[in-house]
């Protein structure tokens, strides 16, 4: 699909609608399908708030530049889901607050800190997925899609 028709401005409020949409979806998944987030959960809905707020700047005053400030806000919220869905993946670790560690040669009491300081939430687990792709994975999928926006607005203005 191309935007060659639509101004840089309906571009851009399109994308940061986008990213409304998305943080609509994490509220939902937390309250209505009673998903706690992990902590990186919560890290890649910043992102999308921001973009939310540059989408409301671009409202009242459309500025190439803010085009591409929003497409630069959503690419990093893109690489911390992309992250996330490694650490899932066990592909790398993640935060030490976040996953579980080794406890291969802890003594007991060791062991027994170690699993009273554990996160309630995890990050390295996968609490819900479709196609086989996590909500991290599809974060960052859709993500990329609302940075192709953001950079299609900014070409344009």
């Amino acid at each position: 699909m191309t935007f060659t028709n639509y101004p840089a401005k309906n571009i851009a409020i399109l994308a940061a609608l986008g990213s409304a949409a998305m943080l609509l979806g994490a509220v939902g998944f937390e309250y209505l399908g009673e998903m706690t987030p992990c902590k990186l959960c919560i890290w890649q809905r910043w992102p999308h708030g921001l973009a939310v707020g540059v989408g409301l700047l671009v409202w009242f005053l459309p500025n190439r530049w803010l085009y591409l400030l929003g497409g630069l806000i959503v690419l990093y919220g893109a690489g911390v889901a992309v992250y996330h869905a490694g650490v899932e993946q066990h592909w790398w670790e993640g935060p030490t607050t976040c996953t579980s560690q080794s406890v291969a040669g802890m003594t007991s009491e060791e062991l027994m800190e170690h699993i009273m300081s554990a996160p309630l939430v995890r990050c390295d687990e996968i609490p819900w997925s479709m196609f086989g792709l996590s909500m991290a994975a599809w974060n960052g999928i859709a993500s990329l899609g609302f940075v192709a926006l953001w950079l299609s607005a900014f070409r344009k203005g």
